[in-house]
């Protein structure tokens, strides 16, 4: 910026104050308590997870007040990784925390097979 009678302004451009729509930086670590390894096992991008009754009113914060928000109606990992533009690995450990604490439950997919009809195919299969 220039003054027409002192010539241009020797002040720095104020810095600018963030977009409401940009995201601070967060390491991925600093969400997961730098751990790297969720705490329930067998928790695919796939998994579909549904918020439990009351998990709303639990003292949660960040990404984890988020998942419960998004899980009110069932959604996969994958989902909420992309919801919350986190990496799959941190959204996992994440969502792990979450349904070992009980505010996330996983929905098992109904079968239309019997266990034990399975269990007859298996073994049919072995034998061949």
């Amino acid at each position: 910026m220039s003054h027409p009678r002192w010539g241009p302004d020797p002040r720095p451009e104020p810095i600018r104050p963030a977009e409401p729509d940009e995201d601070p930086v967060v390491r991925p670590f600093m969400l997961t308590g730098g751990r790297t390894r969720p705490r329930h096992d067998g928790l695919r991008i796939e998994t579909q997870l549904h918020a439990t009754v009351g998990s709303l009113a639990a003292p949660l914060r960040f990404e984890s007040r988020r998942i419960v928000e998004l899980c009110q109606a069932p959604r996969s990992i994958a989902d909420l990784s992309a919801a919350l533009r986190a990496p799959l690995a941190v959204v996992r450990v994440i969502v792990a925390d979450l349904v070992t604490e009980g505010y996330l439950r996983i929905d098992e997919p109904l079968s239309d097979f019997a266990p034990e009809l399975i269990e007859r195919i298996r073994d049919r299969v072995r034998a061949l």
